[in-house]
């Protein structure tokens, strides 16, 4: 005949075997209420640790992975959702649009979602058009200078916040700003170093500067009020850097000298 102790015991393993299909159940109508996980991305031609490209086969970039890995782990569909730039996904946060993403943080962004780890930190500085006489960021902030950046972003906040006589304009896409820097109608781009040593590389006498005005730093977001899918998604960035995920995914898009930083 069993103790109380045991019968006690058997009792607790039957209600534990009975709760963790209901946590799993609510984790996923937290983070996945769709059945789907709606991965938040941003497009540009030069991809890297926060931006996705598109391909022929659909999509590429780190958060296309790190979203593809995630649903696997959730035992769900992934779909990936697509903006022009991170101020859009933000400007979606609270409409139930995406369920995670990966973007730049700032304290804007924190009052509007909800962070986890950093697995990036950027340098943030300027790229002057071909043929300028811009060679440090004092002869850069000037009156009439034009500097172009994604709008709403948190690049565009700290070149606001920077420049004090040159004119920053926020543009929609990373393209557009492309063609404006190739035709010489604008005098720089505000964004992060390696997307702009991308740029140089394809516009011929464009220089990128050596200084630094920003550090941003990259993170996994969701949703406000979604408490137990940011416990799950801070759960997977930490695994994500430990168990080679992440450095697997820098790897296949092209990050394969690119450090992995968490702080």
């Amino acid at each position: 005949m069993p103790t109380p102790f045991w019968s006690a015991l058997a009792g607790l393993a039957v209600a534990a075997a009975i709760a963790m299909p209901a946590l799993a159940d609510g984790l996923k109508g937290d983070i996945a209420p769709t059945g789907k996980l709606r991965v938040a991305i941003a497009i540009s031609p030069a991809g890297g640790a926060f931006w996705s490209t598109k391909t022929e086969a659909g999509y590429a970039g780190v958060p296309v992975d790190l979203g593809k890995e995630m649903a696997a782990q959730l035992g769900v569909p992934v779909e990936y959702i697509v903006y022009q730039n991170s101020g859009q996904i933000t400007d979606a946060a609270g409409k139930g649009a995406w369920d995670v993403t990966w973007l730049p943080k700032d304290p804007e962004r924190e009052a509007r979602m909800m962070f986890g780890p950093i697995y990036e930190v950027a340098d943030a500085t300027y790229i002057v058009k071909a043929g300028s006489s811009i060679t440090n960021f004092a002869t850069l902030d000037q009156v009439g200078i034009k500097v172009a950046a994604v709008n709403a972003t948190t690049t565009m906040r700290g070149a606001v916040a920077h420049l004090k006589n040159a004119k920053v304009t926020g543009y929609q896409t990373y393209d557009e700003i492309f063609g404006l820097l190739k035709s010489g109608e604008i005098d720089a781009f505000a964004l992060s170093r390696d997307q702009l040593n991308k740029m140089a590389q394809a516009i011929p006498g464009t220089r990128v500067l050596d200084e630094t005005f920003k550090k941003t730093v990259t993170a996994v977001a969701v949703p406000p009020g979604h408490s137990q899918a940011l416990a799950f998604v801070s759960r997977f960035m930490t695994e994500a850097v430990t168990n080679g995920t992440l450095r697997k995914a820098y790897d296949n898009n092209g990050l394969k000298d690119a450090p992995i930083r968490t702080e």
